[in-house]
């Protein structure tokens, strides 16, 4: 493939042939040979030839690695009334997203109970693959989390006010209709609330490493380095997965013709207007719904935790909650005219500036926080929204480290017990519910983090604020 370089960090390939707008790709010339080399380059000129309605350009981020569909790391903005919507530019775990909170403790004061700390939160919070929640819901209850999602942990005793406020939608899409979630889906998801679940989620506490914002980080809620903070990523787990296998399979059926002009058929989609583009999206909230409603629940059992370990006068305050793998109906700029468009990011966060009304209040000033997490045993990251993302990239960024190496070649080349010795050496404590998903996540298995992140940062699409480092993973 041919592309045309722009500068360091963005490469072009220029619109000829079937293409109906360029692709273009936010990376250093070390992570583009990654893209290009396991095929997800060639899903971004997918992207770009096939979806009707595209705007501006097909977009892959600097964690771009090959998917379903869309690679992860793809974004594209979509005509919402002559354009499509398609669940391969989302993904199957529907609003798999990161939280982050802060506390009043430091490193020395955590460190020294940082195991029973992590007892603690393995008892609180279930984990591994197939945990179950304790919360038993109804059918009622389980339509109210989907059509009300973190409103309804907070009206039924989990959380705090601050937490929605300083979350995305305020955890809430009111475009959700619990109604269009298929039976099947709801089953997956009845005992899973509340739950973190196994693959590349975690939940970890971190140490403020390097500060290099101080004004903005001091909103955030971070005063110093060696400050104790803690990252919940986790999405919608089976019942995410089963909305979006029910929704590929139901346009395959209803669109053949659009099937066959596909070169993959995980890009199917359904035209704009359409019954089943609506029912798809109404679906689709109520799952991010259900996600929001999971980490806000995480986040109320964290805080249980640590006043377990540390007494009630802890303090443990929700900074931001972004979401991936989502669509939004949102207004942007486009051509010189304000267009509303379906923003499908697949693995990438939003990135909006100063000014947008969706983002909270605390932070319309400066910009939304962008939380960017790396790979188990690496650091994560804060960053700011900008008005370059809102031209660049219809608000987006890169979402994390990006895999590098396939699960399975991860688990033949590393064992679970051999990392855990290893990171404890470097004064990283690990808990775990399984060996195989350690190996399968294992550090060298993602990209570098601070090379991804320097890339949204150098580009102007995400400006660094927090460097954070583990101190402790809880893992499924």
């Amino acid at each position: 493939m041919e592309y045309k370089k722009i500068n360091d960090n963005i490469w072009e390939v220029e619109k000829t042939g079937k293409m109906n707008v360029p692709l273009r790709i936010y990376a250093s010339e070390k992570l583009l040979k990654k893209m290009d080399s396991d095929g997800a380059t060639e899903q971004g000129m997918n992207v770009a030839c096939c979806l009707p309605g595209i705007y501006g350009k097909s977009i892959m981020l600097s964690d771009a690695h090959r998917g379903y569909g869309f690679s992860i790391g793809g974004v594209a903005a979509i005509d919402s009334e002559k354009g499509c919507i398609t669940p391969g530019g989302i993904g199957f775990d529907i609003n798999c997203g990161v939280r982050f909170l802060t506390t009043n403790l430091t490193k020395e004061e955590v460190e020294p109970k940082i195991r029973e700390l992590l007892n603690s939160l393995f008892k609180n919070v279930p984990s591994g693959v197939g945990s179950e929640s304790k919360i038993k819901l109804t059918d009622k209850q389980l339509d109210d989390v989907l059509n009300n999602g973190a409103k309804w942990a907070l009206d039924n005793g989990y959380g705090e006010a601050q937490d929605i406020l300083h979350c995305e939608e305020e955890g809430h899409m009111k475009t959700a209709d619990a109604s269009k979630v298929t039976m099947k889906a709801k089953a997956r998801g009845r005992a899973q609330l509340g739950t973190l679940g196994a693959g590349n989620h975690f939940l970890e506490v971190q140490i403020v490493d390097t500060i290099f914002d101080k004004s903005s980080a001091k909103i955030f809620g971070i005063k110093k380095e060696g400050q104790i903070g803690i990252m919940i990523h986790c999405g919608s787990r089976g019942l995410g997965h089963q909305v979006c296998s029910d929704y590929l399979r139901e346009m395959e059926e209803a669109y053949p013709e659009i099937m066959k002009s596909l070169p993959e058929k995980d890009l199917i989609y359904a035209p704009s207007g359409s019954r089943l583009a609506e029912d798809y999206f109404k679906a689709m909230s109520a799952a991010a719904n259900y996600a929001w409603a999971n980490r806000h629940i995480i986040a109320h059992y964290v805080r249980v935790s640590f006043k377990e370990v540390f007494g009630d006068k802890t303090e443990v305050n929700t900074t931001y909650d972004v979401s991936h793998n989502m669509a939004k109906l949102e207004e942007h700029e486009i051509d010189g005219e304000k267009r509303k468009v379906y923003v499908h990011r697949k693995g990438a966060t939003r990135a909006f500036g100063p000014g947008r009304k969706e983002i909270p209040k605390d932070y319309q000033k400066i910009g939304q926080p962008i939380i960017i997490p790396g790979s188990m045993g690496t650091s994560s990251y804060l960053l700011l929204g900008t008005e370059t993302a809102m031209k660049e990239t219809f608000g987006s960024t890169a979402h994390g480290a990006g895999r590098q190496m396939s699960r399975h070649d991860a688990i033949k080349s590393f064992r679970g017990e051999t990392i855990k010795d290893e990171l404890e050496k470097r004064h990283i404590y690990l808990k775990t519910a399984s060996w195989k998903g350690i190996a399968e996540e294992a550090p060298l298995a993602y990209k570098d983090i601070d090379e991804v992140v320097k890339v949204s940062h150098e580009v102007g699409i995400g400006t660094l604020v927090v460097k954070v480092i583990p101190l402790g993973v809880i893992k499924g």
